[in-house]
């Protein structure tokens, strides 16, 4: 049976089928905790740190929730397409369903576009503890000054490289981005707790998101097993990390990436969502389909993001001195 037969109530199951199959949401679900929501706005006040191991002295001292914490605020989205009757009576060769599979498609990627924003706007948006996202000065109780925002310099890494030139600010070598994604994770597994206490020492997923322009360069830093000057890549023989790459078309950068650490029950960003997305239809029978012989199909959700741990990002500006 052809899509012009279908009933708006088919073309709704479609819709859902596609939606179901989460095309695009891998590193979003790697880098979120998913929250659902019943109120206008939640707040989040256990961004801060459990209490560590001490000796009983004194008996018991309870630690309680942090008193800053951060509030997400729910949002209305919607995207909403039209059919005309005649397109929908006249097509032959699924075109209509294919903008139901697209309007599906960038539902999904809805998440990813509000992530990539937070990831965007991180050096000047602040987090639960006051601080910009990305900043260098984050500070919290004992855990000293901390950084998660570093420059790599191409220009030192030149004795650090086997086989190969530095390259540019813009596009380094891949022997440079294998030091960087190594030194920004190395500054991920320093960060202290708000009791002074490692932050990361049991850290062993981290995925690097970078802008296009860095893909291929990055895939082969993480990926390939011999470098330029044929000796064995330094990530693939490492046992104690598992390094992945994900490309993000929405990065406006081109000297700076994003690591962050995928294996804690605590991500680094948080989605909250008040209601399920819904697709409805103004379809058969409606005063639209008898007055401008057209259906409507609009989908909408309520839903937002926020900053969780900066603890588990860093984001780094390649430069050349």
């Amino acid at each position: 049976m052809s899509l012009a037969e279908l009933s708006s109530r088919a073309i709704i199951g479609r819709y859902y089928k596609r939606l179901n199959q989460k095309s695009g949401m891998a590193w979003v679900e790697a880098v979120s905790n998913y929250f659902t929501s019943d109120q206008e706005s939640e707040t989040y006040k256990w961004l801060g740190q459990a209490p560590v191991m001490r000796d009983w002295v004194g008996g018991r001292q309870a630690k309680g929730f942090t008193t800053n914490g951060l509030t997400i605020e729910n949002k209305h989205f919607e995207a909403t397409l039209e059919i005309p009757l005649v397109d929908l009576r006249r097509d032959k060769t699924g075109q209509i369903e294919v903008r139901i599979n697209e309007l599906a498609d960038r539902t999904n990627s809805h998440w990813a576009g509000l992530l990539s924003r937070l990831i965007i706007n991180g050096e000047s948006v602040v987090c639960y503890d006051g601080q910009y996202y990305f900043d260098t000065d984050h500070k919290a109780n004992n855990s000293g000054i901390q950084s998660n925002k570093i420059q790599v310099d191409l220009t030192s890494l030149t004795g650090q490289i086997d086989g190969g030139a530095v390259g540019d600010v813009n596009l380094p070598s891949e022997a440079a981005l294998r030091i960087a994604i190594l030194q920004t994770i190395q500054q991920i597994l320093s960060f202290k707790d708000d009791q002074g206490e490692p932050m990361n020492e049991n850290a062993s997923k981290f995925l690097v998101v970078v802008p296009t322009s860095m893909w291929y360069l990055a895939k082969s830093a993480v990926s390939v097993p011999l470098t330029v000057g044929g000796s064995s890549n330094m990530i693939k023989v490492l046992d104690e990390v598992d390094i992945s790459i994900s490309q993000n078309p929405r990065l406006n950068w081109s000297d700076r990436f994003a690591v962050f650490r995928t294996d804690s029950s605590v991500k680094p960003f948080i989605r909250q969502e008040e209601k399920n997305v819904q697709l409805k239809a103004i379809a058969e029978g409606s005063e639209l389909e008898f007055k401008h012989d057209k259906h409507w199909y609009g989908v909408d959700t309520w839903r937002n993001v926020g900053y969780g741990f900066w603890q588990h990002a860093c984001l780094t500006q390649i430069i050349k001195s």
